[in-house]
């Protein structure tokens, strides 16, 4: 996904990831396809979560729901991922995408299960 880590808050476990969605990320419309953007919002909340437990765990995503607000342009984006909960058998998670001015262009939240990292 061409994921970039800016910077993570241990506090608010909330993650700050940069994105660039390339030419071939647009529609005939002009904008991301849909799945696309699921994807830049999924790999902000999975990081999130990862960076929380210091890389021991990652989560197994149940479900994921998300929401196009508005169109996503070609070009640089940015991403906050956060963890919203965290149980030893459920964890919840959220992100929001932005455009270069900060503008709120799709949101996302998942239910998923909290998995041990290999090797760890």
């Amino acid at each position: 996904m061409g994921a970039e880590f800016q910077s993570f808050d241990k506090e608010t476990q909330t993650i700050t990831m940069g994105f660039t969605a390339p030419e071939s990320f647009i529609t005939p419309r002009g904008s991301v396809q849909g799945g696309l953007v699921a994807g830049f919002l999924d790999e902000a909340m999975g990081w999130a979560y990862t960076h929380a437990t210091d890389g021991t765990h990652s989560p197994l995503m149940l479900d994921v729901n998300f929401s196009l607000l508005k169109p996503v342009p070609q070009g640089a984006l940015s991403a906050k991922g956060r963890v919203v909960k965290a149980g030893r058998r459920v964890v919840f998670l959220e992100a929001e995408l932005f455009d270069t001015d900060g503008k709120l262009l799709a949101r996302a939240t998942s239910t998923c299960i909290p998995t041990e990292n290999p090797g760890l």
